[in-house]
């Protein structure tokens, strides 16, 4: 793909489940751990590669309303190498021109870390090499069900509800629905990412764990999604 970003069709909105982080771990019989930090290290480089081929926005499934529901030890490492990440790399994405946004009940995590996450979201605003938007505390559902918890706080009356409504009062309105949505570690569901907005999203399921996801694989991702014809419920051929 090398050169060729005129050439293909390349998407504006790419969402990925960074799936595959724990079983990669085992594998190699290291702690799991390693297998999240390693992730995050990916999350740190990925994004870059997507936006140099002219992809606008990169969001990421990080951490869903119920992984809580995981061993108490690895949330806290979760939570502890979230806050680490965002207040050391915060300088990263800014040098960039990368803007962070964050999707999610942000205001549930523990400690300090909304106040963390708020700090991110302020430093980068107005940066427009790239949007990150990650999924944080997150579930599709928990979306709509805090969408419709805003309408009803803001007296929205029935006849005014209608798709556009709804997606104003979604995590991030101003954003647009994904093109792509690619899946590593093999599993061929959602799992709840982004459920409103992936109507008419081209789906990609991939065998490789997201700790061995490389550049290779971004071009994989651009090329499938141009080899694709969308017709968004229109003429099937």
């Amino acid at each position: 793909m090398q050169d060729k970003k005129q050439e293909i069709k390349i998407p504006k909105h790419v969402a990925i489940i960074m799936d595959g982080n724990r079983r990669w771990a085992r594998e190699r019989n290291l702690p799991i751990y390693e297998g999240h930090l390693r992730g995050y290290k990916k999350l740190r480089l990925i994004p870059e590669i997507f936006f140099s081929y002219g992809v606008e926005i990169v969001t990421v499934y990080a951490f869903s309303t119920e992984n809580w529901n995981r061993a108490r030890e690895e949330v806290n490492y979760l939570m502890k190498l979230i806050k680490r990440a965002f207040k050391e790399d915060a300088k990263h994405f800014n040098e960039k021109g990368i803007k962070i946004l964050l999707s999610g009940r942000i205001d549930e995590l523990p400690g300090d870390l909304p106040d963390v996450c708020e700090k991110i979201i302020d430093l980068t605003k107005n940066n427009s090499n790239g949007i990150l938007n990650i999924c944080l505390n997150y579930g599709g559902r928990a979306e709509i069900v805090d969408a419709i918890k805003k309408m009803m706080k803001k007296n929205v009356k029935l006849e005014q509800i209608h798709d556009g409504l709804i997606k104003k009062y979604l995590y991030q309105s101003e954003l647009c629905d994904p093109d792509i949505i690619v899946r590593t570690s093999g599993e061929n569901r959602l799992s709840g990412f982004l459920l409103w907005e992936s109507a008419y999203s081209e789906l990609l399921f991939l065998k490789k764990y997201w700790p061995d996801f490389e550049k290779i694989d971004v071009e994989f991702v651009l090329n499938e999604y141009a080899s694709r014809n969308r017709r968004f419920g229109g003429n099937s051929g």
